[in-house]
C-alpha cells in the first residue's frame, strides 16, 4: 500500500513537474503575443491623454483667463447699438421768446468695425473726400471708440442733400455706413447775444478724458461757452439708443431693447431781448460792451460785446476758410463786458464814497480846486486845464473834476481808498456764471512791490482816484458800483438766472451811511441834469443819473465810459457802455448809448 501510494505519488509529481513545464513555455509564448498586440492601444491612449490634457489646459485658460474677452468680442459681433444723443434744452428770455433751440438735421455714422474690409483705405479716402473732412478725423474717432466697439461712431454733422444721396448711394459698397437724423444747436438770432448764450461742439478728446466720469461718451455735445456751458448739467439732457441683434453679415435680426433718451430741461434767463438788442444796436462797429441789469436783483437785462460771432457755426463742421474770416474780425469770442479797462471817472463814486465814509472828508465838504496837482514832482491835470474854483461833492461829480478827487484820494490814503474800491466788489470777479470773467485789478502796495519792485506812492493813491494807473476795472463790476447808489447800498451779485428765490441772496448790504448815499445820488443826477451826461436828459427817458469817463489808453485813443440809473426816484435799469479806443469823450460817445438802450427798455416795459 505504501509502495503504491509512493508510485502514485511520483507520478503525480512528475505529471505536475510535467504539466508545469508544459504551461511556462505557453505562458511566455502567449505573453509575448499579448504585449505585441497592445502595444499600439497603449500608446495611443497615453498620446490621447497628453492631448485631452493640452487641450483641457488651453481651454481652461482660454474661458477662465480670457473668456470675458472673448465673450465680449462675440457679443459685440452679434448686438450693435443704435445710440439716439438726446434733445438738448431750450434756453428762453425773461418773456419767453426763443434765444436757443433745436433743428433737425443728418449726421453720417461708422460701424468701427468697416476697418476690416479690405477696401477700407479706399473707402475712407473716398468719406473724407465727400464730407470734406481730413481723413485722420474719420480714423481717430474709430480709434477712440475702438475699432471692436459696438456702437456708431459720429463721423459728420449737418449733411447737405448732396452729400446725403451720395451716402446712401455709397451704403451699397460700404457695409457699415449709415446716415440717420439728429437735432444740432439753432441760435434764432444769429449773433445776437452770442458771448452770453456762447455756443456747442462736440467733445474732444482731452476733454472726453476729463468728463467720462460724469457720463459723457464719444460723440456728445456739450456748452463750450456761455451760458450754454455754465449751465450743462440742466440742458444736456440724457442719451437713449436701440440694442439690435445682427447675423454675420451685419442684417438686423431683431431689437433686443430700446432707452428713450430723456431731453435736457428748459433755461428761461433773466435777459430781456429787446433791451439785448438795443444794446448791441448801440455798439454798432465800435468795439466794446454794453451791460445793462435790474438794480434791486441784479438780473442781467443786456450784455453785449463786440466783435461777435455767430454760434450756428459750431453746429456744423467749420470749415477753415470760416475760421480765418472769423480772427479777422479782432478776437470776437473775447467777452468785452467781463475784461478790465481803467474806469476812469466813473470810479470817482468810489473816491467821493471813501472821503465821506472815513469822515476825513463829510458830506458838506468844499475844496478848491485848480489846474492841476502837483504830487511827489508828478503833475495831475484838470481836464479842463485851469480849475473850477471851490466845488462840493455835487458840483465835483457833475463836472468831473480830476483835482477835487484827487484831493479826497490823496487825503483819505491809499489803503483807505482801495478798502472802498474792494467793499465795491473791484479787484474780484461777481460771481456771475459765466466762466469767462476776469476779476479786474485792485493794486496795492503788496502787488506793486512784487510786480515793480517799487514801493506804493501818493501819485498811485492820486492816480487811482480818478479811475487811472494799475486800476482795471470790467464794465459789469462798473454797473455793480452803479446799483449801489441806485438800490440804496446794496451790492449785488448779478446772474442770468431766473429770479425766483428771494432777493436776499442776490444782495449784500455795504453799510453806508444815508448822508454818503443821499450825496451820491444828488451828484449823480447833477451829471445829467447839467454837468458831462446831459445827453440822458432827454423827454422820452425818465430822470435819471449816471456818470462819464474818458480813460487814457496809450498808445492807442481814449476809451469812452458811461453809466447810469433810472428812473432816479425808483431805479429800474442800470446801464453802463464801453468804447475801446474810440477816442471820444464818455458824455459825447457813450452816453448816447446809455441812451439808446434805456429808451428801449422803457418803451417796452410800460
Amino acid at each position: 500500500m505504501w509502495l503504491k501510494q509512493s508510485s502514485q505519488s511520483k507520478w503525480q509529481t512528475a505529471v505536475s513537474t510535467d504539466n508545469y513545464s508544459s504551461y511556462d513555455t505557453r505562458q511566455k509564448k502567449t505573453n509575448r503575443t499579448i504585449g505585441q498586440q497592445r502595444q499600439p492601444l497603449f500608446i495611443m491612449l497615453f498620446v490621447s491623454v497628453i492631448l485631452l490634457g493640452a487641450i483641457g489646459t488651453r481651454l481652461a485658460f482660454l474661458q477662465l483667463m480670457q473668456g470675458e474677452d472673448y465673450r465680449e468680442k462675440a457679443e459685440n459681433n452679434r448686438v450693435r447699438i443704435v445710440p439716439k444723443p438726446p434733445v438738448r434744452g431750450n434756453i428762453f428770455d425773461r418773456k419767453g421768446r426763443v434765444l436757443a433751440s433745436t433743428r433737425l438735421t443728418h449726421a453720417a455714422y461708422l460701424w468701427p468695425m468697416v476697418v476690416n474690409q479690405p477696401d477700407w483705405p479706399q473707402n475712407r479716402k473716398y468719406l473724407a473726400q465727400l464730407l470734406s473732412i481730413p481723413e485722420d478725423s474719420i480714423e481717430n474717432k474709430i480709434q477712440q471708440a475702438g475699432y471692436n466697439a459696438s456702437t456708431l461712431i459720429r463721423i459728420a454733422r449737418s449733411l447737405n442733400p448732396a452729400q446725403i444721396t451720395a451716402l446712401e448711394e455709397f451704403k451699397t459698397e460700404l457695409n457699415g455706413l449709415e446716415v440717420d437724423i439728429e437735432t444740432v444747436r439753432d441760435y434764432p438770432n444769429k449773433d445776437m447775444a452770442a458771448h452770453v448764450l456762447g455756443y456747442t461742439g462736440e467733445l474732444n478728446a482731452e476733454e472726453l478724458k476729463r468728463r467720462r466720469s460724469e457720463g459723457y461718451r464719444l460723440g456728445d455735445i456739450v456748452g463750450k461757452m456761455g451760458v450754454e456751458a455754465a449751465y450743462e448739467q440742466q440742458l444736456r439732457g440724457e442719451w437713449g439708443g436701440i440694442e439690435l441683434e445682427v447675423d454675420g453679415a451685419g442684417k438686423v435680426m431683431k431689437v433686443l431693447g430700446q432707452k428713450v433718451g430723456q431731453p435736457g430741461k428748459d433755461v428761461t434767463l433773466t435777459l430781456d431781448l429787446d433791451v439785448q438788442k438795443a444794446a448791441e444796436a448801440a455798439l454798432g462797429e465800435r468795439i466794446g460792451a454794453v451791460v445793462a441789469l435790474n438794480p434791486q436783483t441784479g438780473g442781467v437785462l443786456a450784455m453785449a460785446s463786440n466783435p461777435t460771432f455767430d454760434p450756428n457755426i459750431f453746429s456744423t463742421q467749420i470749415t477753415p476758410q470760416i475760421w480765418k474770416q472769423l480772427q479777422k474780425k479782432g478776437n470776437p469770442f473775447v467777452n468785452r463786458a467781463l475784461r478790465g479797462f481803467p474806469p476812469a471817472s466813473t470810479f470817482k463814486v468810489v473816491t467821493a464814497t471813501a472821503g465821506m465814509e472815513s469822515g476825513k472828508y463829510p458830506p458838506d465838504t468844499v475844496l478848491n480846486t485848480f489846474a492841476y496837482l502837483n504830487v511827489g514832482g508828478t503833475a495831475f491835470g484838470e481836464w479842463n486845464r485851469a480849475g473850477f474854483g471851490p466845488m462840493g461833492y455835487v458840483r465835483a461829480m457833475a463836472w468831473s473834476s480830476n483835482t477835487f478827487h484827487g484831493q479826497i484820494g490823496r487825503g483819505v490814503g491809499g489803503p483807505t481808498l482801495i478798502k472802498y474800491a474792494r467793499l465795491y466788489g473791484f479787484g474780484s470777479k461777481t460771481g456771475i456764471e459765466l466762466g469767462e470773467e476776469a476779476a479786474g485789478l485792485i493794486a496795492d502796495n503788496e502787488w506793486k512791490m512784487e510786480n515793480y519792485d517799487w514801493e506804493w506812492t501818493d501819485g498811485d493813491t492820486v492816480n487811482m482816484s480818478i479811475g487811472q494807473g494799475f486800476t482795471q476795472a470790467t464794465p459789469l463790476q462798473v454797473a455793480i458800483m452803479f446799483a449801489v447808489p441806485a438800490n440804496g447800498g446794496y451790492r449785488l451779485k448779478p446772474h442770468f438766472f431766473e429770479e425766483k428765490d428771494d432777493l436776499e441772496k442776490w444782495r449784500t448790504s455795504m453799510d453806508l451811511k444815508p448822508s454818503t448815499l443821499k450825496i451820491l445820488r444828488e451828484g449823480l443826477r447833477a451829471v445829467v441834469s447839467s454837468g458831462t451826461g446831459k445827453a440822458l436828459n432827454v423827454p422820452s427817458l425818465p430822470p435819471a443819473a449816471g456818470k462819464s469817463g474818458t480813460a487814457e489808453a496809450p498808445p492807442g485813443e481814449s476809451h469812452a465810459w458811461f453809466g447810469g440809473f433810472a428812473p432816479y426816484d425808483k431805479p429800474e435799469i442800470v446801464v453802463v457802455a464801453f468804447a475801446e479806443h474810440s477816442g471820444g469823450g464818455g458824455g459825447s460817445v457813450a452816453a448816447p448809448m446809455v441812451r439808446q438802450v434805456m429808451e428801449a427798455y422803457f418803451k417796452n416795459n410800460k
